[in-house]
C-alpha cells in the first residue's frame, strides 16, 4: 500500500510543482509588465505633448492631440540654433566620455597592478573622490577655472566633467580589473610584452563590460548635464542642449511643447547609446557587483 500511495503522490508533487511555476512566471511578467508601464507611460507623455500647441497643452494635458503638430520638430531644428547646440553637446560629450575611460582605464591598471599600500594609498584616494557632493566645490571650482582661463569654453567643460566622473569611473574599472586572472598577466610578460602592451591588448579588451558601463553612465550624466554649463558658459557659441533649452522658458510663460520636442530629440542619442552597449553594460554590472 506504501508503494502504491508514493506512486501515486508523485505525479501530484509534480503537478503542483508546475502550477507553482507557472505562478511564478506570471508574478514575474506582471511586475515586469507593470516597469514597463512606468517607464513607457511618461515617455509617451511626453512624445503627445510635443506634437501638441500650447493652447491645446493647457486645454487637454494628458489626452492625445487632435491633430499632430510635426510642424514643431521642423521648426526647432531648421529655426534655431539647436543644431548648434547639438553638435557642441555631441563634442562635449564624446571627447569627455572617451578620455573619461581612457584616464580611468589607465589608473585602474596602475592599482590593480601595484602592491601593498600604493594601491591602497591609490584606491582610497579616489574613493574619497566619490564621497564628495558635486555642490560643495562649485565656488572654488569657479574661481579656479576663472583663474586659468577655462571658464566659457568647451575645453574648461570638458576638463571639469573628467575630474569628476574619475573617482566613479576608477571605482568601476578596479572591481573589474581585479577580477582578471593574474596568469594571463604573466602569460603576456613572458612573451615579451611591456607594461603598455599588457594594458592595450590583454586588460583592456577584457574590461569591456566596465567599459561600456562607465561609458553609458558617463554619456547620460554629460549629455544632460545643466549645472556645469549654467556655472560657466556665457555666450551662445559655447552652449550645451541643457543649457539651451532654457530659451523656451519666459517670465511668466513655459512654450511645454517645444521644451518637450527637445526632450525628445536629446533623448534619441543616449537610446542609441545603450542599445548598442546594453550587453557589455550588463555584465559590467553583474560582474562588478561580485569583483572587488
Amino acid at each position: 500500500m506504501s508503494v502504491k500511495h508514493e506512486v501515486n503522490s508523485a505525479p501530484e508533487a509534480e503537478s503542483s510543482a508546475k502550477v507553482a511555476n507557472n505562478v511564478k512566471d506570471i508574478m514575474k511578467q506582471l511586475i515586469l509588465a507593470l516597469y514597463a508601464a512606468l517607464i513607457l507611460g511618461p515617455f509617451m507623455l511626453v512624445v503627445m505633448t510635443s506634437l501638441k500647441t500650447t493652447q491645446e497643452l493647457y486645454q487637454n494635458p494628458l489626452g492625445l492631440p487632435s491633430t499632430f503638430h510635426f510642424e514643431n520638430y521642423a521648426k526647432i531644428l531648421m529655426e534655431g540654433k539647436m543644431p548648434f547646440y547639438f553638435k557642441n553637446s555631441f563634442i562635449v560629450t564624446i571627447i569627455s566620455v572617451t578620455l573619461i575611460i581612457f584616464f580611468a582605464s589607465l589608473a585602474s591598471y596602475a592599482i590593480t597592478r601595484l602592491d601593498g599600500w600604493k594601491s591602497k594609498l591609490m584606491y582610497g584616494l579616489f574613493t574619497i573622490g566619490m564621497m564628495i557632493p558635486t555642490q560643495v566645490n562649485m565656488i572654488p571650482l569657479y574661481l579656479l577655472v576663472v583663474k586659468l582661463g577655462l571658464n566659457n569654453s568647451i575645453l574648461g567643460l570638458i576638463i571639469i566633467y573628467i575630474a569628476f566622473a574619475m573617482p566613479f569611473a576608477t571605482f568601476i574599472m578596479v572591481g573589474f580589473m581585479r577580477g582578471i586572472p593574474k596568469s594571463l598577466i604573466e602569460a603576456s610578460k613572458i612573451d615579451g610584452a611591456n607594461e603598455w602592451q599588457i594594458y592595450s591588448r590583454v586588460v583592456l579588451p577584457l574590461s569591456l563590460p566596465s567599459v561600456a558601463t562607465v561609458a553609458i553612465f558617463n554619456f547620460v550624466w554629460v549629455w544632460n548635464d545643466l549645472l556645469f554649463p549654467l556655472l560657466f558658459v556665457r555666450t551662445d557659441s559655447v552652449k550645451t542642449l541643457p543649457l539651451a533649452m532654457l530659451r523656451f522658458q519666459g517670465e511668466y510663460m513655459f512654450d511645454f511643447p517645444m521644451i518637450f520636442v527637445g526632450v525628445v530629440l536629446a533623448s534619441i542619442p543616449m537610446i542609441v547609446t545603450y542599445v548598442l552597449l546594453q550587453r557589455w553594460f550588463i555584465q559590467g554590472l553583474t560582474a562588478g557587483s561580485v569583483k572587488g
